[in-house]
């Protein structure tokens, strides 16, 4: 059985969790059988030291820090391409490291509940010493839009979109071992896109500037971008030869994520569309759209 800690030194005694995507789900997605490994599987040993037994043997698990997911930046996936990024910790402890794990999860529960899983490509992290006691350990990860195999390392389902659990693991080399479902979370996002179109170009001062747009997202079940509706989005203007956008008005996307204002012609210069993004879906500007005003 898996052991009920969130963060621990454990056992060899591990074992594989198995862990199953609600019914629901699974079966509007496809086959899906998302299996974590337990600590032990993971670095592959069954005589490893546990923090259950003495207040000693806890103290002697090793200690990670400075943890990080993509430089820290949300992991952003569209429709077409597998993105891969970095995830490294640092680890310390007397007899030196080992091994280190990171992966990411998406669920209300480790052991009950899980319907996203990216683990690491790699067997074992890539460790560099940095002191006799002190290494710093990368791994990378990589998640694919849609379901094409069995869910593991896909983003199968929009729902997945948002907050992912990081899981954080380290091996000494004495054995004793760190493991932490719930070390700190996550943003793995449906990527957006947004354009803008300001006419007639020319136009004369004080005449009717019509702007368009789409603010629109991928749509990781149909493989393709769909509009992103009902959501807030500025209109923002910069005069020719500054460098600074100003906000102009606030309107929200309509039903099928179309954009549609108008302002009076001033001065020339660049309108664009800006989202400031929401849990699911990144933050965007559009390119500047230039207008001439005669």
């Amino acid at each position: 059985m898996r052991i009920r800690a969130t963060v621990a030194a454990v056992t060899g005694a591990l074992a594989l969790s198995a862990l199953a995507v609600p019914a629901a789900q699974a079966d509007a997605q496809g086959d899906v059988n998302l299996n974590r490994p337990s600590a032990a599987e993971r670095f592959g040993t069954s005589s490893a030291k546990s923090a259950f037994g003495t207040a000693a043997a806890a103290e002697a698990a090793p200690v990670v820090s400075n943890v990080k997911v993509n430089s820290g930046k949300a992991v952003v996936v569209g429709t077409t391409y597998t993105k891969t990024f970095t995830v490294s910790v640092n680890v310390s402890h007397a007899s030196g490291v080992e091994d280190a794990y990171i992966d990411l999860w998406h669920g209300t529960d480790v052991e009950e509940n899980v319907d996203g899983f990216l683990p690491p490509n790699e067997e074992a992290a890539t460790c560099t010493a940095t002191s006799a006691t002190t290494s710093s350990c990368k791994l990378t990860i990589s998640a694919a839009p849609g379901l094409n195999d069995d869910g593991i390392g896909e983003l199968y389902a929009n729902a997945l979109a948002g907050t992912w659990h990081v899981t954080v693991g380290a091996l000494a080399k004495s054995g004793d071992m760190y493991w932490n479902d719930y070390y700190g979370t996550h943003k793995v996002q449906r990527a957006s896109k947004l354009t803008v179109n300001a006419s007639p170009e020319p136009v004369k001062k004080g005449r009717t500037i019509t702007v368009t747009g789409k603010l629109s997202r991928a749509n990781w079940e149909t493989l393709k971008y769909a509009g992103y509706t009902n959501q807030s989005v500025k209109l923002q203007f910069r005069k020719k030869g500054s460098d600074t956008y100003t906000t102009l008005k606030t309107i929200k996307s309509n039903s099928t994520g179309e954009l549609k204002t108008t302002v009076t012609a001033s001065t020339d210069g660049y309108f664009r569309y800006s989202f400031a993004g929401t849990t699911t879906t990144p933050a965007i500007n559009a390119t500047g759209d230039f207008v001439d005003v005669q």
